[in-house]
């Protein structure tokens, strides 16, 4: 069983994620909810510069990071889950209430903030894994393998619809982006409530995927993955092997226009890249000259929750047309310029942040609430 210290690099990956999930969703508010922009669904042909630009930065983080953020709230859970050993209380017991505490949250933000929230979807799988890592070790290795040939079976039946042209359809865009575009705040909270179960269509799908992530994260920890023993850097030398030599090299299906390799490189070729980014921060962080940048990553990492709305916020007043509404009007140099300042901001604000308080505001608030919900 794992030891009970806080390990730093678990900190530091969660950083990582939660601001390389911002290099996928900065796509979507520079170009006012349209997801063709994070797809190749309108492209027959080569890019241009601008759209080629665009798709290097996708290549890295589209789904690449969301995965390992999946990964690292089922690192997440297994620290809770240990916790609940040592303490000798039930489980999943008050875990439970940061479940439901979770939802809400990611309720109030899909609904005040942005559509395409995750942790709604994560409170879902979260509430399944409990159970399942409860029933013991054979069930969650049954669990693991069947949650997992079940999403890939899933994504092969939607690709070779696609391969038949029974593709997935985004039309219907060009109003979401006048509604963002020219809208005020009230009527985009408006379109999320009316339109609130084709949105969380994606929420739902994503499940089986990530409670096999989520499981994933569970099995990493109880393996040592992110421990500084010569076990966790062996682990870590196998997942930076499988994402060079077959994350990087599968993912680069993402440079072929006409769609047909959307779906199958965000939910299947993505998660590779994301178990290989473990790896390869894991080496990374042995250069010793760079542990203060490593540091500011784990802050980010301490205060995610925190973090991940805060980026969303910002992101919505800087494109959306109720803010300074620079959404549709600037090129890929000022988004990807916009994406590195905002990731900047929250490292430094974080790094402020912690110097005077133990943990991020939300975080304040989400201990609070559980702290009178268990009374």
């Amino acid at each position: 069983m794992q030891t009970q210290q806080r390990l730093p690099f678990i900190d530091m990956l969660r950083g990582f994620a939660v601001l390389g999930t911002l290099g996928t969703n900065i796509w979507i508010f520079a170009y006012l909810g349209d997801l063709s922009y994070i797809t190749t669904s309108d492209y027959s042909g080569w890019w241009s510069f601008n759209d080629f630009l665009r798709m290097v930065v996708l290549f890295f983080v589209n789904g690449k990071l969301l995965g390992l953020l999946t990964i690292m709230f089922g690192v997440g859970l297994q620290l809770k889950y240990q916790q609940a050993l040592r303490r000798g209380t039930a489980w999943p017991g008050v875990y439970l209430w940061t479940i439901i505490f979770l939802g809400l949250e990611g309720l109030l933000h899909y609904t005040l903030v942005m559509e395409y929230d995750i942790l709604m979807s994560y409170a879902v799988t979260a509430f399944i894994v409990a159970f399942i890592v409860r029933l013991g070790d054979k069930v969650m290795t049954g669990a693991f393998y069947f949650f997992g040939g079940f999403h890939i079976l899933m994504i092969l039946l939607i690709f070779i619809s696609t391969i038949q042209g029974a593709g997935v359809s985004l039309n219907g865009m060009a109003s979401v982006s006048e509604l963002y575009e020219h809208g005020t705040w009230f009527a985009q909270v408006q379109h999320r409530l009316t339109n609130f179960l084709f949105y969380r269509s994606e929420a739902i799908f994503i499940i089986p995927m990530n409670v096999f992530l989520f499981l994933l994260g569970v099995k990493f920890m109880r393996n040592e993955v992110f421990s500084p023993t010569d076990k966790g850097r062996q682990t870590r030398q196998k997942l930076f092997n499988i994402g060079v030599f077959v994350g990087f090299p599968i993912n680069l299906l993402i440079f072929i226009p006409g769609g047909l390799f959307d779906l199958p490189v965000r939910y299947l070729c993505a998660p590779l890249l994301s178990i290989g980014y473990i790896g390869i921060l894991g080496k990374l962080v042995e250069y010793k000259r760079l542990d203060w940048l490593w540091q500011r990553f784990a802050h980010v990492g301490k205060m995610s929750l925190s973090c991940y709305v805060l980026q969303n916020v910002l992101a919505s007043i800087i494109f959306y047309g109720w803010g300074l509404g620079l959404g549709g009007q600037v090129n890929s140099f000022t988004v990807i310029g916009i994406w590195l300042s905002l990731s900047i901001l929250q490292l430094v604000i974080a790094f402020a942040w912690l110097q005077k308080f133990q943990m991020g505001p939300m975080e304040w608030i989400r201990k609070k609430a559980l702290q009178a919900m268990t009374q």
